[in-house]
């Protein structure tokens, strides 16, 4: 990648603790200030952003991590804003979390330890206690046990791989599955034809989907009743994704034996036979730190070439840059956009060297690469013109 495509030095606006890592990506030409108002780009964890006001310099948002509930993904769409995330970077540290969690509560290992702490000052005693109490705790192994996945993406897939390694059975749902996943998931994994499917013969389920419209809630009254008795549940998603009255009843009735969450909430820390952690599923320093650096790479490759990988609002577009200026512009995605462009481009008698329009939805996003070279004079009046065109969101030249 060329260095310094920019002509001012552009500013970095973090939220929350962004790993040291990442933020050396942009040691060179680029102002970090967290206290900026008006920043080329933001950089964020777990900050709410959805009462934040955008300035009208800001170009890019990237989320350290999968999950954006965060980012006002509407507003930022509508004002050219183009929104990353990291996918794939925390994989890792929540595929070991759930595997963790899936053979601790399959032992009793959570209820076990809870109990013991209930000893201390027997002294002496203590031995004979464990002894005659360790019962009450005996487990099951999870060898030849069935866990289904729903959801074979980064994470899912490692986690389905890697249990299969230790001996389980694994069936797998995802009607989205990506090609690069599909090379990355082993041949053993058996393929769920329905989500129903999948509940009926599973002893244990995890999930690794997105929470949205069509997810929210996707476990259920009616879900649970689909399931074996005794299953258990592992969410290091999204807490939305479980209707927390429906669970409770279930865990009341032995329908679900164990729920382990990686979201408490009031209700869940009631709930009998739950398990919450305080959403440590991506919290490792080498999670972080990969999330960090994936994050600020796509924001310095963005803000110098214009090119976007991992963006949740605008498509992904490459064109390799020559060192040519190159014309980046959002817009919605309705017909003779790029006609009109290519149009705006002629009218300044420049010619075009290369290009690329991808669209996602309603929203659309061109490159295109000039052939001359180009007098910093008339960049202000063809951004201008380009702009004015009827359904163009924002335009800028790198």
């Amino acid at each position: 990648m060329s260095t310094t495509l920019i002509e001012k030095v552009p500013t970095i606006k973090t939220l929350n603790n962004i790993a040291t890592s990442g933020l050396d990506v942009f040691k060179q030409n680029y102002n970090i200030d967290e206290n900026s108002e008006n920043p080329d780009a933001i950089v964020v964890r777990s900050f709410n952003m959805h009462d934040m006001e955008l300035g009208d310099n800001v170009k890019a948002i990237a989320r350290a991590g999968a999950g954006v509930n965060n980012i006002p993904i509407k507003k930022c769409t509508e004002q050219g804003v183009v929104v990353f995330n990291t996918p794939g970077a925390n994989a890792n540290a929540v595929k070991e979390i759930v595997l963790t969690s899936l053979m601790a509560s399959s032992r009793n290992l959570f209820a076990g330890a809870a109990w013991a702490r209930t000893l201390e000052g027997q002294g002496d005693q203590i031995g004979k206690l464990v002894e005659a109490g360790k019962k009450n705790f005996v487990g099951s192994e999870i060898k030849g046990k069935t866990l289904g996945v729903i959801g074979l993406g980064a994470i899912g897939a490692l986690v389905a791989n890697d249990a299969l390694d230790l001996g389980m059975d694994v069936i797998g749902f995802d009607p989205f599955i990506s090609v690069d996943t599909a090379w990355n998931l082993s041949r053993n994994v058996q393929r769920a034809n329905s989500i129903e499917e999948l509940y009926a013969v599973s002893d244990y389920i995890t999930v690794h989907v997105p929470l949205t419209d069509d997810t929210i809630g996707m476990f259920n009254e009616e879900t649970f009743k689909l399931m074996k008795p005794g299953v258990q549940l592992f969410n290091f998603s999204r807490g939305g994704l479980v209707n927390e009255e429906d669970i409770a009843i279930a865990l009341d009735s032995g329908k679900v034996g164990k729920f382990i969450t990686d979201f408490p909430t009031e209700n869940v820390l009631k709930m009998k036979n739950a398990v919450a952690f305080p959403h440590l599923g991506a919290s490792t320093k080498e999670s972080e730190e990969n999330c960090a650096i994936m994050a600020a790479r796509q924001v310095k490759q963005f803000l110098e070439t214009g090119n976007i990988k991992n963006s949740v609002n605008f498509p992904n577009a490459n064109l390799p840059y020559t060192g040519k200026k190159r014309v980046a512009a959002f817009h919605k995605n309705v017909p003779n956009m790029v006609g009109q462009i290519s149009s705006a481009i002629s009218d300044f008698n420049l010619n075009i060297a290369d290009m690329v329009n991808r669209s996602r939805g309603e929203y659309a996003y061109t490159m295109v690469d000039i052939e001359n070279d180009v007098n910093g004079d008339i960049i202000p009046s063809l951004e201008e013109k380009i702009n004015q065109i009827n359904g163009m969101i924002t335009t800028r030249i790198i």
